[in-house]
């Protein structure tokens, strides 16, 4: 029997009515360089995937902008019919013109045309959350928001979130629909979302940190994390995952990777329990 390596980390409530295991899965690794085009091993990303939900992964963050398509497409090939804790996260609002290129686009027609679309690649019915990319400053708040907002009355998406935004965005969001999560970048070594995750801690809204491991700034040998890492018998990833994790209940780390071995490795820090004076060291040093 496969071991349930994520469940350590706890469950998460979702607006309140959908539960998801704390520590997920993002899809931005799985499409090619520059998150564009399909993955380099086809194969392997299905089998991540796969594994994902075999060690007790229920919460899957993608996008349409991921490929572009690409991820969602994955998630469709090695996941349907989904398992019925399984809970995907898409996004839309942000465009593609190439390789490492993303162009925010709010036009509500826009929004709503990729929220179908996003139906279909992933063989939904209903979307459980639905992330708003980016903010478009050409539209105002509340006619992006609104049109995620008449998707969520016709059934079509769960909840709403959305990305990259401050607490005030939040608070004007919040105007037109209910918010249940947002995601911004935020990990130990950049964490200038410190306001908004404070709020969300207040709120009990879910703060899925993006980047969760700075791209290998955080793992290298040398880094930060490197002696306490020895200390508990972890790799550092596995330690900056950790402090996520202890830094609010509401966080929802989204560790991504293209290896399943790597996946196994990240997952295994659910497990991890720093004590407080851990904590406060790791916040410190880094």
């Amino acid at each position: 029997m496969t071991e349930n390596l994520a469940a350590p980390s706890g469950t998460f409530q979702l607006g309140g009515d959908l539960p998801v295991v704390r520590l997920g899965y993002g899809t931005m690794q799985l499409p090619g360089e520059g998150v564009w085009g399909p993955p380099k091993d086809h194969d392997e990303a299905i089998k991540v995937l796969r594994r994902a939900v075999e060690i007790g992964i229920t919460f899957f963050d993608t996008a349409d902008s991921y490929g572009p398509y690409v991820a969602e497409d994955l998630l469709r090939e090695a996941l349907h019919p989904y398992a019925d804790d399984v809970v995907i996260a898409t996004k839309a609002g942000l465009t593609r013109q190439g390789p490492g290129i993303w162009t925010p686009l709010g036009q509500p027609a826009y929004l709503r045309q990729e929220v179908e679309l996003s139906l279909r690649r992933l063989d939904l019915e209903r979307i459980d959350l639905f992330q708003l990319h980016r903010i478009d400053p050409d539209y105002p708040v509340a006619d992006q928001v609104g049109e995620l907002k008449k998707l969520q009355d016709e059934g079509k998406i769960r909840h709403i979130g959305l990305s990259e935004i401050g607490v005030e965005d939040l608070k004007e969001a919040q105007k037109t629909a209910e918010i249940v999560s947002v995601q911004n970048l935020y990990n130990l070594a950049k964490r200038d979302a410190e306001e908004l995750l404070d709020h969300c801690t207040e709120e009990n809204i879910a703060f899925i940190p993006w980047f969760p491991l700075a791209t290998g700034e955080l793992s290298k040998e040398d880094g930060p994390l490197a002696a306490a890492a020895k200390e508990h018998d972890a790799t550092p990833s596995q330690l900056a995952l950790a402090w996520l994790l202890k830094r609010s209940p509401v966080v929802l780390p989204i560790p991504g990777t293209s290896s399943v071995d790597h996946l196994d490795s990240n997952t295994s820090a659910a497990a991890i329990e720093l004590t407080d004076e851990e904590f406060k060291a790791l916040s410190d040093a880094a």
